[in-house]
Protein backbone atom coordinates (compact mmCIF):
# COMPACT_ATOMS: atom_id res chain seq x y z
CA UNK A 1 0.00 0.00 0.00
CA UNK A 2 1.38 3.38 -1.04
CA UNK A 3 0.59 6.49 0.97
CA UNK A 4 1.17 9.97 -0.38
CA UNK A 5 2.59 12.53 2.04
CA UNK A 6 1.56 16.14 1.65
CA UNK A 7 4.13 18.90 1.14
CA UNK A 8 3.56 20.45 4.57
CA UNK A 9 3.85 17.06 6.29
CA UNK A 10 7.03 16.24 4.37
CA UNK A 11 8.62 19.56 5.30
CA UNK A 12 7.71 19.02 8.93
CA UNK A 13 9.12 15.51 8.89
CA UNK A 14 12.34 16.74 7.28
CA UNK A 15 12.78 19.44 9.91
CA UNK A 16 12.29 16.89 12.65
CA UNK A 17 14.90 14.57 11.17
CA UNK A 18 17.38 17.43 10.85
CA UNK A 19 16.81 18.39 14.47
CA UNK A 20 17.15 14.86 15.78
CA UNK A 21 20.92 14.95 16.60
CA UNK A 22 20.50 18.15 18.63
CA UNK A 23 17.43 16.83 20.36
CA UNK A 24 19.17 13.58 21.13
CA UNK A 25 22.12 15.51 22.57
CA UNK A 26 19.84 17.64 24.71
CA UNK A 27 17.64 14.84 25.92
CA UNK A 28 19.79 11.74 26.15
CA UNK A 29 23.49 12.63 26.23
CA UNK A 30 25.27 10.65 27.44
CA UNK A 31 23.54 7.33 26.93
CA UNK A 32 26.71 5.23 26.98
CA UNK A 33 30.22 5.40 28.51
CA UNK A 34 32.58 8.26 27.63
CA UNK A 35 36.25 7.61 26.82
CA UNK A 36 38.75 10.08 28.24
CA UNK A 37 42.21 9.92 26.66
CA UNK A 38 45.06 10.67 29.05
CA UNK A 39 48.16 11.09 26.87
CA UNK A 40 50.56 10.00 29.61
CA UNK A 41 51.56 6.66 31.06
CA UNK A 42 49.65 5.15 33.97
CA UNK A 43 50.76 5.94 37.50
CA UNK A 44 51.95 9.52 37.02
CA UNK A 45 50.53 12.73 38.44
CA UNK A 46 48.20 13.40 35.50
CA UNK A 47 46.92 9.84 35.36
CA UNK A 48 46.10 9.78 39.08
CA UNK A 49 44.44 13.19 39.00
CA UNK A 50 42.44 12.53 35.84
CA UNK A 51 41.11 9.21 37.13
CA UNK A 52 39.66 10.88 40.21
CA UNK A 53 38.25 13.68 38.04
CA UNK A 54 36.70 11.11 35.68
CA UNK A 55 35.12 9.23 38.57
CA UNK A 56 33.51 12.39 39.91
CA UNK A 57 32.34 13.51 36.45
CA UNK A 58 30.78 10.09 35.86
CA UNK A 59 28.62 10.55 38.96
CA UNK A 60 27.21 13.74 37.42
CA UNK A 61 26.82 12.36 33.90
CA UNK A 62 25.21 9.08 34.91
CA UNK A 63 27.59 7.11 32.70
CA UNK A 64 31.13 5.75 33.23
CA UNK A 65 34.04 7.94 32.13
CA UNK A 66 36.73 5.46 31.12
CA UNK A 67 40.36 6.63 31.18
CA UNK A 68 42.58 5.38 28.36
CA UNK A 69 46.33 5.99 28.62
CA UNK A 70 48.17 6.92 25.42
CA UNK A 71 51.65 7.77 26.67
CA UNK A 72 54.50 8.98 24.48
CA UNK A 73 55.24 11.67 21.88
CA UNK A 74 55.36 14.40 24.51
CA UNK A 75 51.65 14.23 25.31
CA UNK A 76 50.16 14.87 21.86
CA UNK A 77 48.70 11.42 21.12
CA UNK A 78 45.34 12.31 22.64
CA UNK A 79 44.98 15.35 20.41
CA UNK A 80 46.03 13.30 17.41
CA UNK A 81 43.40 10.69 18.28
CA UNK A 82 40.67 13.36 18.18
CA UNK A 83 41.22 13.69 14.42
CA UNK A 84 39.89 10.13 14.01
CA UNK A 85 36.92 10.32 16.38
CA UNK A 86 33.30 11.37 15.87
CA UNK A 87 32.40 14.74 17.36
CA UNK A 88 29.53 13.33 19.43
CA UNK A 89 31.24 13.88 22.81
CA UNK A 90 31.90 10.24 23.60
CA UNK A 91 35.67 10.54 23.15
CA UNK A 92 37.54 13.50 24.65
CA UNK A 93 41.12 14.12 25.72
CA UNK A 94 43.32 15.93 28.16
CA UNK A 95 45.10 18.77 26.33
CA UNK A 96 48.61 19.41 27.69
CA UNK A 97 50.42 22.55 26.63
CA UNK A 98 52.66 20.51 24.33
CA UNK A 99 49.68 20.34 21.95
CA UNK A 100 50.25 24.04 21.22
CA UNK A 101 53.98 23.56 20.74
CA UNK A 102 54.21 20.41 18.65
CA UNK A 103 52.80 21.89 15.39
CA UNK A 104 55.23 24.80 15.66
CA UNK A 105 58.22 22.50 16.11
CA UNK A 106 57.35 19.89 13.47
CA UNK A 107 58.24 20.14 9.80
CA UNK A 108 54.91 18.48 8.97
CA UNK A 109 52.38 19.28 11.74
CA UNK A 110 49.91 16.53 12.62
CA UNK A 111 47.11 18.94 13.59
CA UNK A 112 46.15 22.58 14.01
CA UNK A 113 45.21 23.32 17.64
CA UNK A 114 43.25 26.42 16.58
CA UNK A 115 40.99 24.61 14.10
CA UNK A 116 40.89 20.89 14.87
CA UNK A 117 39.43 20.77 18.39
CA UNK A 118 36.48 21.84 20.53
CA UNK A 119 37.62 23.24 23.87
CA UNK A 120 35.42 22.09 26.75
CA UNK A 121 36.93 23.18 30.06
CA UNK A 122 40.27 24.39 31.41
CA UNK A 123 41.16 22.61 34.65
CA UNK A 124 44.46 23.12 36.43
CA UNK A 125 48.24 23.24 36.18
CA UNK A 126 51.22 21.40 37.64
CA UNK A 127 53.84 21.86 40.30
CA UNK A 128 57.12 21.12 38.54
CA UNK A 129 60.50 20.49 40.10
CA UNK A 130 63.94 18.97 39.66
CA UNK A 131 64.87 16.00 41.82
CA UNK A 132 68.00 13.86 42.19
CA UNK A 133 68.89 10.71 44.11
CA UNK A 134 68.97 11.16 47.88
CA UNK A 135 72.72 10.44 48.00
CA UNK A 136 73.56 12.89 45.20
CA UNK A 137 76.34 15.33 46.19
CA UNK A 138 74.26 18.46 45.47
CA UNK A 139 72.07 19.95 48.17
CA UNK A 140 71.07 23.08 46.25
CA UNK A 141 70.03 23.74 42.67
CA UNK A 142 72.96 26.13 42.28
CA UNK A 143 75.41 23.36 43.19
CA UNK A 144 73.75 21.13 40.60
CA UNK A 145 74.00 23.86 37.94
CA UNK A 146 77.66 24.50 38.79
CA UNK A 147 78.38 20.79 38.37
CA UNK A 148 76.54 20.67 35.03
CA UNK A 149 78.43 23.69 33.71
CA UNK A 150 81.78 22.20 34.77
CA UNK A 151 80.93 18.90 33.04
CA UNK A 152 79.48 19.75 29.60
CA UNK A 153 77.58 16.91 27.95
CA UNK A 154 77.88 14.60 30.96
CA UNK A 155 74.79 15.54 32.97
CA UNK A 156 71.54 13.94 31.80
CA UNK A 157 68.01 14.84 32.79
CA UNK A 158 64.76 12.96 32.16
CA UNK A 159 61.40 14.49 31.23
CA UNK A 160 58.02 13.18 29.95
CA UNK A 161 59.02 14.02 26.38
CA UNK A 162 60.26 16.38 23.69
CA UNK A 163 58.42 19.70 23.61
CA UNK A 164 56.94 19.36 27.09
CA UNK A 165 57.22 22.21 29.57
CA UNK A 166 59.83 20.19 31.44
CA UNK A 167 62.04 19.87 28.36
CA UNK A 168 61.66 23.47 27.24
CA UNK A 169 62.20 24.97 30.70
CA UNK A 170 65.32 22.88 31.29
CA UNK A 171 66.68 24.15 27.97
CA UNK A 172 65.81 27.71 28.98
CA UNK A 173 67.77 27.18 32.18
CA UNK A 174 70.69 25.78 30.22
CA UNK A 175 70.65 28.77 27.89
CA UNK A 176 70.55 31.24 30.76
CA UNK A 177 73.50 29.61 32.53
CA UNK A 178 75.59 28.49 29.56
CA UNK A 179 75.10 24.79 30.31
CA UNK A 180 75.37 21.86 27.90
CA UNK A 181 73.41 18.91 29.25
CA UNK A 182 71.61 15.97 27.64
CA UNK A 183 67.83 15.56 27.46
CA UNK A 184 66.42 12.03 27.85
CA UNK A 185 62.67 11.77 27.03
CA UNK A 186 60.48 9.13 28.67
CA UNK A 187 56.85 8.07 28.22
CA UNK A 188 55.93 8.88 31.81
CA UNK A 189 57.01 9.39 35.40
CA UNK A 190 57.44 5.67 36.19
CA UNK A 191 60.07 5.21 33.50
CA UNK A 192 61.70 8.52 34.36
CA UNK A 193 62.11 7.84 38.09
CA UNK A 194 63.22 4.24 37.48
CA UNK A 195 66.04 5.53 35.29
CA UNK A 196 67.05 8.10 37.90
CA UNK A 197 67.12 5.63 40.80
CA UNK A 198 69.12 3.17 38.69
CA UNK A 199 71.74 5.86 38.06
CA UNK A 200 71.10 5.92 34.30
CA UNK A 201 70.16 9.62 34.38
CA UNK A 202 71.49 12.37 36.64
CA UNK A 203 68.29 14.26 37.40
CA UNK A 204 64.56 14.16 36.85
CA UNK A 205 62.43 17.14 35.81
CA UNK A 206 58.76 16.28 36.18
CA UNK A 207 55.46 17.15 37.83
CA UNK A 208 54.91 16.45 41.50
CA UNK A 209 54.49 12.69 41.25
CA UNK A 210 57.84 12.78 43.06
CA UNK A 211 56.34 14.50 46.14
CA UNK A 212 55.69 11.44 48.30
CA UNK A 213 59.09 9.95 47.42
CA UNK A 214 60.74 13.24 48.44
CA UNK A 215 58.84 13.24 51.73
CA UNK A 216 59.92 9.64 52.32
CA UNK A 217 63.58 10.51 51.69
CA UNK A 218 63.81 8.44 48.50
CA UNK A 219 64.45 11.51 46.32
CA UNK A 220 65.95 14.95 46.91
CA UNK A 221 64.06 18.01 45.65
CA UNK A 222 66.37 20.86 44.58
CA UNK A 223 63.97 23.47 43.16
CA UNK A 224 60.36 24.05 42.14
CA UNK A 225 59.11 26.13 39.21
CA UNK A 226 56.05 27.72 40.82
CA UNK A 227 55.49 31.40 41.53
CA UNK A 228 55.65 30.74 45.28
CA UNK A 229 57.19 28.00 47.36
CA UNK A 230 55.12 24.82 47.49
CA UNK A 231 53.27 24.55 50.78
CA UNK A 232 54.38 20.93 51.14
CA UNK A 233 58.03 21.90 50.61
CA UNK A 234 58.48 25.33 52.21
CA UNK A 235 62.25 24.93 52.51
CA UNK A 236 62.77 24.37 48.77
CA UNK A 237 63.36 27.54 46.71
CA UNK A 238 61.71 28.44 43.43
CA UNK A 239 63.57 29.07 40.19
CA UNK A 240 63.05 32.79 40.68
CA UNK A 241 64.73 32.57 44.08
CA UNK A 242 67.77 30.97 42.44
CA UNK A 243 68.07 33.90 40.05
CA UNK A 244 66.31 32.35 37.04
CA UNK A 245 63.20 34.39 36.24
CA UNK A 246 60.92 31.55 35.08
CA UNK A 247 57.56 30.35 36.38
CA UNK A 248 56.19 27.22 34.71
CA UNK A 249 52.91 25.46 35.53
CA UNK A 250 51.90 23.99 32.13
CA UNK A 251 48.12 24.52 32.53
CA UNK A 252 45.72 22.15 30.77
CA UNK A 253 42.11 21.22 30.17
CA UNK A 254 39.82 18.93 28.17
CA UNK A 255 38.85 19.05 24.51
CA UNK A 256 37.15 16.97 21.85
CA UNK A 257 37.00 16.82 18.05
CA UNK A 258 36.05 19.97 16.19
CA UNK A 259 32.40 20.79 15.54
CA UNK A 260 30.89 19.33 18.71
CA UNK A 261 27.25 20.14 19.45
CA UNK A 262 27.11 23.08 21.92
CA UNK A 263 24.59 21.20 24.09
CA UNK A 264 27.00 18.27 24.39
CA UNK A 265 29.84 20.64 25.22
CA UNK A 266 27.71 22.27 27.91
CA UNK A 267 26.75 18.90 29.43
CA UNK A 268 30.40 17.83 29.60
CA UNK A 269 31.52 21.22 30.86
CA UNK A 270 28.97 21.30 33.66
CA UNK A 271 29.79 17.77 34.84
CA UNK A 272 33.55 18.30 34.80
CA UNK A 273 33.28 21.71 36.45
CA UNK A 274 31.42 20.15 39.37
CA UNK A 275 33.97 17.32 39.42
CA UNK A 276 36.83 19.83 39.45
CA UNK A 277 35.63 21.35 42.72
CA UNK A 278 34.44 18.10 44.30
CA UNK A 279 36.21 17.52 47.66
CA UNK A 280 37.59 14.17 46.48
CA UNK A 281 39.24 15.80 43.48
CA UNK A 282 40.38 18.87 45.42
CA UNK A 283 42.14 16.48 47.80
CA UNK A 284 44.14 15.05 44.88
CA UNK A 285 45.06 18.55 43.71
CA UNK A 286 46.21 19.36 47.22
CA UNK A 287 48.22 16.14 47.36
CA UNK A 288 50.23 17.25 44.33
CA UNK A 289 50.33 20.98 45.18
CA UNK A 290 48.09 21.83 42.22
CA UNK A 291 45.27 24.40 42.10
CA UNK A 292 42.09 24.86 40.03
CA UNK A 293 42.54 27.10 36.97
CA UNK A 294 38.99 27.04 35.66
CA UNK A 295 37.95 28.46 32.29
CA UNK A 296 34.70 27.78 30.41
CA UNK A 297 34.54 26.79 26.72
CA UNK A 298 34.69 30.28 25.20
CA UNK A 299 37.41 31.58 27.50
CA UNK A 300 39.38 28.37 27.06
CA UNK A 301 39.24 28.71 23.26
CA UNK A 302 40.47 32.29 23.58
CA UNK A 303 43.25 31.19 25.92
CA UNK A 304 44.23 28.47 23.43
CA UNK A 305 44.89 31.13 20.79
CA UNK A 306 46.94 33.19 23.22
CA UNK A 307 48.92 30.14 24.30
CA UNK A 308 49.61 29.12 20.70
CA UNK A 309 51.01 32.58 19.96
CA UNK A 310 53.19 32.91 23.08
CA UNK A 311 54.53 29.35 22.87
CA UNK A 312 55.36 29.91 19.20
CA UNK A 313 57.41 32.98 20.09
CA UNK A 314 59.37 31.01 22.67
CA UNK A 315 59.96 28.07 20.31
CA UNK A 316 61.29 30.36 17.60
CA UNK A 317 63.50 32.19 20.09
CA UNK A 318 65.03 28.91 21.32
CA UNK A 319 65.23 27.46 17.81
CA UNK A 320 63.54 24.22 18.87
CA UNK A 321 62.67 21.63 16.24
CA UNK A 322 61.49 18.03 16.42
Amino acid sequence: MIHQIGRRTALGLGATLLATPALRAQGRFPDRPIRLIVPWAAGGTTDIQMRVLAEQAARRLGQPVIVENRGGAGGVLGAQQMLNERNDGYVITQMPISVFRHPQMASRPLFNPLEDFTYIIHLTGYLFGVVVKPDAPWNTFQEFLDHAKANPGRVTYGTPGVGTSLHITMEQIAGARGIDWVHVPFRGFAENVTSLLAGQTTALADSSGWSEMVQAGRLKLLVTWSADRAKRFPNVPTLRETGIDIVSASPYGLAGPKGMNPDVVRALHDAFKEALYDPAHMAILDRFDMAPMYLGPDDYATDARRTFATEGEMIRKLGLRL
